[in-house]
């Protein structure tokens, strides 16, 4: 393909995994019975995120998961596991699928994975498979968020991405998030 030599190319794991073997991912859409797998990791994520935004869990110990059963029953988004064999590593979530512009809502690799390329592999195979315009959400103070997102923006678009501020909705206590801004190459990757 013509894309091929584009952004593909390109999108190497960088310092990333450096002296690790790169056990190899998968990503696919949450099966109905997975969910129990989606929420068990949406509970890891938002925990390591605890750390940034201050927030609690809910008093039955959960974190929020309206965005969750959306990811998985609305068509405008989707929701995928990350998988290393039979072991279940991560999450993706997508939404506004039917809008110019996507957003990777949510992505997560489990700490055991984290640092393999496992999570660079993977949010490649996410853009992959909704080509086009892309925004990012992270913490500006998750340094590693930090570093991995402007990787993975480079990677994609070359020097072609933006960065921006913007506050959290409802939450004027908290620093703005960082949103970075890219498109892959092209539609026909």
């Amino acid at each position: 393909m013509a894309g091929d030599c584009g952004w593909r190319a390109r999108f190497r794991l960088g310092s990333y995994g450096a002296g690790v073997i790169h056990p190899e991912v998968t990503v696919r859409p949450v099966a109905p019975t997975e969910f129990a797998v989606l929420e068990r990791l949406w509970l890891m994520f938002h925990h390591d995120l605890s750390e940034f935004r201050g927030r609690l869990p809910d008093p039955d110990g959960t974190f929020h998961s309206e965005r969750l059963r959306a990811a998985v029953d609305d068509p405008a988004w989707a929701a995928y596991l990350l998988w290393t064999q039979d072991r279940p590593v991560g999450l993706a979530v997508v939404r506004a699928l039917d809008q110019p512009v996507r957003v990777l809502n949510a992505f997560f690799i489990v700490r055991g994975s984290r640092r393999t390329g496992i999570g660079s592999r993977a949010v490649r195979e996410v853009l992959l498979r909704h080509p086009g315009s892309w925004e990012v959400p992270f913490q500006d103070d998750n340094e590693t968020a930090v570093r991995f997102w402007r990787g993975t923006a480079r990677a994609a678009a070359g020097e072609h991405w933006t960065e921006e501020r913007r506050a959290v909705p409802e939450r004027p206590d908290l620093p703005p998030d960082v949103w970075i801004s890219f498109a892959t190459e092209d539609s026909a990757l």
